[in-house]
C-alpha cells in the first residue's frame, strides 16, 4: 500500500519546499500548484516518486499527474505538511497567471475563452460531416450521392443539416458569452451582442464579398451623419471578441460610477447601445479587415509553397498542444471555413493527434512495466479520439524520442495531405475519426495521411528504442 505522506513528504521536497508554494489545489488526477519560482522544481527526482506519473508546467501552473483516487490523499497530506489551505483549481489558476509573460496571458485568454464552447464546435463539426457523407457525390455510388439514390433521406439530412449549422450560425453568442464572462462582465449582455451580430435584418457575412464587389452592401443612415454597414458577422470571432472586451469594460466603468438605485436601469441599456454602435460601425467593419488580411495571409502561403506549410504546421502542433498555444488558431480554422468553404489546418491537428498516439502505442508495446504499459495504451487511445495531453504529457513528453517520433511523422503526413490540397469542411473530433469532418472527395488523400501518422511514430519508436534508448 503506498506511503501517501512520504509521497507527499518528497514531492513537497523537490518542488522547492513549502516556502515555494503559493497555492495549491487538486482535479480528478493532478496535483495542481503555483509555484513562486519553477527552476527550484527537480522535474527528474518529482517523477521518480513513487506515485507521480508526471510533471509538467503550463500557464503559470505546476502540475503533477497522481491518477484518480490518490491524487486526493497525497493532497491531503501535501496540505497538513506545508499548512496550506485548500484551494479551488480556479484560485491556483489565477495564482498562477501573474507568472506569465504578456504571450502566455494571451494564449491562457484565448484557452479560456474557446474551452467552454469546444463541446458545442464539436458536436456541429460531427454533424456536418455526416452531412457531407450523406451529400457527397460518388463517395458510396459512382456518379450520385446516397440522397439521389435514397430520397427519403432528405428530411434527416435537411434536419442534420440545421442542427449542425446552429452552433456556426450563433457561433458569435457563444463566444460572446463566453468571452464577456473572461472579461469580467455579464455574461447575459455578451450573448445578446454576439446575437446583435447575427441579427436576421443584417447581410449574412457570407454574401457580403459578392455584395460589396457590387456595391449593394445596405447601410444604416444615422441622422444623416454617417452610415453604418447593415452587415453581420455569422461563423466570425474577432469581432465578437473584441466587441466582449469593449463591452466589459463599458459596463464595469457604469457599474462604478451610476448610482445603486437606477443601475439596473442605466447600465444594461447604456452599454448595449454603445458597445453595439462601436461593433457595428468600427470594431466589426476593422476587425473583419484584419482577420481579412490574416486569413488572406496564412491562404496565400499555403498556395504558394504547400508542402512547406504543411510540413511546418505537421512538426509544430504537437509543440503548440504543449504550450497551449493551438487554442490560437481555432479562430484562424473557422475564418477560413466562413472565407473559403473549408480550413487545411485542421486536418494536421488530426493527424498530429494520430501521430502522438501512435508513438505513445509503440511505448506501450515496448514497456516492461505493467503502470507504464496501461499508462501509454490508454493514453494511445485517449490521443487517437483527439485528446493528446496524456499522451503528451504523460508518455511521449517524458521519454522525449517518442515524441520527435511523432513530430517526424505528424510532419510527413502534414507534407503529404496539404501537397494533396486536402481540407475540412468543419471543425471536429481530432484523430482516427476526424475523416468525418474531410470534404469527402479529399477523404481517400486524407487516409493516405493517417496511415502515415500511424505507422512512422510507431516503427521510429520502437527502432530507437531497441537501438539507442536505456
Amino acid at each position: 500500500m503506498a506511503n501517501y505522506k512520504k509521497n507527499a513528504e518528497q514531492i513537497i521536497k523537490f518542488i522547492g519546499g513549502k516556502e515555494n508554494i503559493e497555492n495549491a489545489a487538486h482535479c480528478v488526477t493532478r496535483l495542481r500548484l503555483s509555484l513562486k519560482d519553477e527552476s527550484k522544481v527537480d522535474k527528474e527526482k518529482v517523477e521518480d516518486v513513487e506515485l507521480v506519473k508526471g510533471a509538467f508546467s503550463s500557464s503559470g501552473i505546476y502540475q503533477i499527474v497522481i491518477g484518480s483516487g490518490d491524487v486526493e490523499k497525497v493532497y491531503a497530506e501535501f496540505t497538513a505538511l506545508t499548512g496550506l489551505e485548500e484551494a479551488s483549481v480556479s484560485e491556483v489558476k489565477s495564482s498562477g497567471a501573474k507568472n506569465l509573460n504578456p504571450l502566455q496571458r494571451l494564449v491562457k485568454t484565448l484557452s479560456d475563452i474557446f474551452m467552454p464552447i469546444i463541446p458545442a464546435i464539436i458536436v456541429a463539426g460531427v454533424l456536418m460531416g455526416l452531412n457531407n457523407l450523406l451529400g457527397a457525390k460518388g463517395l458510396f455510388v459512382e456518379g450520385k450521392t446516397l440522397l439521389q439514390v435514397y430520397p427519403d433521406l432528405k428530411g434527416l439530412w435537411n434536419l442534420i443539416n440545421m442542427m449542425a449549422n446552429t452552433s456556426f450560425v450563433f457561433l458569435p453568442a457563444l463566444v460572446g458569452w463566453s468571452a464577456t464572462k473572461k472579461f469580467g462582465g455579464s455574461p447575459i449582455l455578451g450573448i445578446v451582442m454576439g446575437l446583435m451580430l447575427v441579427h436576421p435584418s443584417l447581410m449574412n457575412a457570407w454574401t457580403y464579398g459578392e455584395a460589396a464587389l457590387e456595391g449593394t452592401v445596405p447601410h444604416f443612415n444615422i441622422l444623416g451623419l454617417f452610415q453604418i454597414e447593415k452587415v453581420g458577422y455569422q461563423g466570425q470571432v474577432l469581432p465578437v471578441l473584441a466587441a466582449a472586451y469593449i463591452l466589459s469594460i463599458v459596463e464595469k466603468w457604469l457599474r462604478d460610477w451610476v448610482p445603486n438605485a437606477i443601475q439596473l436601469l442605466v447600465v444594461p441599456i447604456t452599454t448595449i447601445l454603445v458597445t453595439g454602435f462601436l461593433s457595428l460601425g468600427l470594431i466589426g467593419p476593422l476587425t473583419r479587415t484584419m482577420g481579412n488580411v490574416l486569413t488572406s495571409g496564412i491562404v496565400n502561403a499555403y498556395q504558394a509553397v504547400p508542402w512547406l506549410g504543411g510540413l511546418l504546421y505537421g512538426a509544430l502542433y504537437a509543440p503548440m498542444v504543449a504550450t497551449g498555444m493551438h487554442h490560437m488558431f481555432l479562430g484562424v480554422d473557422i475564418q477560413l471555413i466562413a472565407q473559403h468553404g473549408g480550413t487545411f489546418l485542421w486536418p494536421m491537428l488530426a493527424l498530429s493527434n494520430i501521430a502522438q498516439g501512435s508513438a505513445s502505442l509503440a511505448i506501450a508495446w515496448l514497456s516492461n512495466d505493467p503502470d507504464e504499459e496501461s499508462l501509454a495504451s490508454t493514453s494511445a487511445i485517449s490521443a487517437y479520439f483527439g485528446i493528446t495531453e496524456p499522451a503528451l504529457f504523460g508518455v511521449t513528453l517524458r521519454k522525449k524520442y517518442p515524441f520527435f517520433a511523432g513530430i517526424i511523422g505528424s510532419a510527413l503526413a502534414g507534407l503529404y495531405v496539404t501537397t494533396n490540397g486536402v481540407l475540412a469542411s468543419s471543425i471536429g473530433i481530432g484523430g482516427l475519426p476526424g475523416f468525418i469532418s474531410i470534404i469527402p472527395k479529399y477523404i481517400p488523400a486524407f487516409l493516405v495521411g493517417m496511415a502515415i501518422s500511424l505507422v512512422i511514430p510507431f516503427v521510429l519508436t520502437v527502432i530507437y528504442a531497441k537501438r539507442f534508448a536505456k
